[in-house]
């Protein structure tokens, strides 16, 4: 039967099958209490001491209980109920309340909102009134403007809310009923995610690179439209007249172009809005050759500068005992060091002036909406006969006189007929390798010579490679001054040819010795910059030459202060000293200071220190293993290791007994 029962009144039944709570919908119940009153009335039975027990409604006994200490109800406030008189029916009841209770569809949701929005309350009193967030309300009230027909799917059930939000990327109902349309007839099932990159294929994030050149003010005065999700901000909202940004983000790179085009004394610079440069943009285009850009002294004087203030700052990361303020201003002052390193190092090419002022540039859109000038020059490929617009070329035959035959030919048989051509020369070149030597070596050495207006002879590139830092050269490397010698000492009396033609036939008529020294020097110069350590420095075909050869690194490079012990931490010298002396020797620079100890580092790699005889020969043979060559020896015992006949130590060689027949002195020689 139902009465009427004083709410202190109520207690928690025992049997009551609902455990869990949720602090948000509790809150979202009390509200809705407060404002509407209770809707339904409560299953109680008959507890002791004139107590009665609440079966199903357990939830909004508590919410009042909380409006009562707010003191919003009384404590005896009159709570409607459902007397039940079994007691064995009272868990079947509260399992019953609590199983077939409906949730509310979010279409429902959606619809109630906005009819009460509708009558005039805020977002913000619809929210009070039911105790949820502004921004669940916001969301519901989105879901009202779906298409339709995605609308009635959500209210039937047939796609989830996460689905329905995702729909709603867009305000452009027309593009949600096309993208409904497609994923409801394909063979894959949609997710939320394909959808929302479905109706979203139109539009563009707020953080796209074009975006952010345009900026928001100007799309937007422009005419621009732009969507936003529930949770979105600025880098995530969609901009979604494209067509529109794209004009626009054109507009501003062309005239960036034409600006940089007249600062850099440029014939042309084509924008692009990739943040590359696309293959047809440079189609019609050759590029032009380049040297690294020196370095003037004072920023040499200027890296020496920051390499030191670098292990300065270095040394305090190293000291356990720096405290944190002092890490975080080393760590903001290496930061800043590599940046200003890099500027410096990393210098844009140089370029012929007279070339420059009919070559272009590229000007590519960088991930933060910036104009980046591609480090790139090009010209416009020179032919002696253009091919009219329908297909045919017409072939001027080279002879004497005035008098030359002309022929009208298709640009297809023209191209045809080049090939065949090219191959017949092959042939014959590929049947004659000291030819095909000499061809080789000519175009590898004759590079540099080359006529950017010319097309090329073949697809042969040798030029030096650029290596990890521009304009660097040792000024104590005793290999660097040899190979200098070796190159200034080449017979260069061919280059005096007008053309590739006369400069290849004074080529061929030099000695084979000569030649072979050409060969020699052009294949050297390609070798690209490695180290002996894992990483991106880390080539495993020069390790093998140099096992070969048998290099032994410290006949060609001693590590001196300048050059390696001041660029490295004291620990990195300590271990050094204690590789050729042990922890004795390293025990008597422990306590010296970073500059003092490099410097008598250097003396004790030198030889110049006194000590044993056994370490100075240790230390006349170390170099830092990152500059090691394999050892010749010691490659071939590895290949052998898993012979019947290895025994332990075989491989065992030491690579400060290799001496390279060709020491310094002798290869100047």
């Amino acid at each position: 039967m139902i009465e009427t029962i004083p709410l202190n009144k109520l207690v928690q039944s025992p049997r009551n099958v609902r455990k869990h709570a949720d602090a948000a919908a509790d809150a979202e119940l009390k509200a809705s209490i407060a404002a509407v009153g209770l809707l339904q009335n409560l299953v109680v039975r008959a507890g002791a001491k004139g107590k009665f027990e609440v079966e199903a409604g357990e939830r909004r006994r508590r919410a009042m209980l909380r409006l009562a200490d707010d003191k919003v109800l009384p404590r005896d406030h009159p709570v409607t109920c459902l007397v039940l008189d079994k007691a064995d029916a009272t868990c079947a009841a509260s399992l019953a309340e609590n199983f077939h209770r409906l949730a509310m569809n979010p279409a429902d949701e959606a619809e109630a909102f906005a009819a009460l929005v509708g009558e005039g309350a805020s977002v913000e009193d619809v929210a009070r009134r039911f105790g949820l967030t502004v921004r669940f309300v916001e969301g519901r009230l989105r879901l009202a403007l779906l298409a339709p027909v995605v609308f009635e799917a959500l209210g039937q059930g047939r796609i989830t809310l996460d689905m329905a939000k995702a729909y709603g990327a867009t305000s452009d109902q027309a593009i949600q009923q096309r993208v409904f349309e497609q994923v409801t007839t394909g063979y894959y099932a949609p997710s939320p995610d394909s959808v929302r990159r479905m109706v979203l294929s139109g539009t563009v994030r707020g953080n796209d690179p074009r975006a952010k050149l345009v900026g928001r003010d100007a799309y937007i005065a422009a005419g621009g439209r732009i969507d936003r999700e529930l949770f979105d901000d600025e880098e995530s909202e969609a901009w979604a007249d494209v067509a529109l940004l794209e004009s626009l983000a054109l507009a501003r790179m062309e005239e960036q172009a034409a600006v940089l085009a007249e600062q850099e004394g440029l014939a042309w610079v084509k924008p692009t809005l990739d943040g590359y440069i696309p293959h047809d943009l440079t189609e019609g285009l050759i590029r032009l050759p380049t040297t690294p850009a020196p370095i003037p002294d004072a920023d040499i004087i200027r890296l020496d500068e920051l390499d030191t203030a670098y292990d300065d700052h270095a040394a305090v990361l190293e000291d356990e005992d720096s405290d944190e303020e002092a890490i975080a201003t080393a760590e903001a002052a290496i930061a800043q060091i590599e940046r200003e390193t890099e500027a410096i190092r990393h210098r844009p090419p140089t370029i012929d002036p007279e070339v420059k002022a009919g070559a272009g540039m590229i000007l590519t859109l960088g991930r933060d909406g910036s104009p980046v000038l591609q480090p790139v020059y090009y010209a416009e490929r020179q032919t002696e006969d253009q091919a009219p617009d329908d297909g045919v070329v017409e072939i001027v035959a080279s002879g004497e006189g005035e008098a030359t035959r002309r022929s009208v030919l298709s640009k297809r048989l023209v191209d045809e007929l080049a090939m065949q051509r090219r191959d017949v020369l092959a042939l014959h070149v590929a049947s004659d390798p000291a030819l095909a030597l000499d061809v080789m070596v000519f175009t590898l050495a004759d590079a540099h010579c080359y006529d950017f207006r010319s097309q090329s002879a073949t697809t042969l590139r040798g030029g030096r490679p650029s290596g990890p830092i521009a304009g660097f050269e040792p000024g104590d490397a005793p290999a660097s001054a040899a190979l200098a010698e070796l190159r200034a000492g080449l017979d260069e009396s061919w280059r005096s040819g007008e053309d590739a033609s006369e400069r290849f036939d004074r080529y061929r008529a030099l000695s084979d010795e000569t030649r072979a020294a050409w060969l020699g020097f052009v294949v050297a110069r390609t070798f690209e910059a490695s180290l002996n350590a894992s990483g991106e420095r880390r080539i495993a075909f020069h390790d093998h030459l140099g096992a070969i050869i048998g290099i032994d690194m410290a006949q060609w490079w001693r590590p001196t202060a300048a050059n390696y012990f001041d660029r490295v931490s004291k620990a990195v010298i300590l271990d050094a000293l204690r590789d050729v002396g042990g922890a004795e020797l390293a025990s008597r620079f422990g306590a010296a200071k970073k500059g003092d100890l490099a410097s008598s580092a250097e003396r004790v790699f030198s030889g110049a220190f006194i000590t044993d005889a056994d370490v100075r020969d240790h230390a006349l043979a170390w170099v830092p293993e990152v500059m090691r060559f394999a050892d010749a020896a010691t490659d071939v015992a590895d290949a052998d290791s898993d012979g019947p006949d290895d025994q332990p130590g075989d491989d065992d060689v030491s690579p400060t007994t290799d001496v390279v027949e060709n020491a310094p002195s002798e290869m100047a020689a």
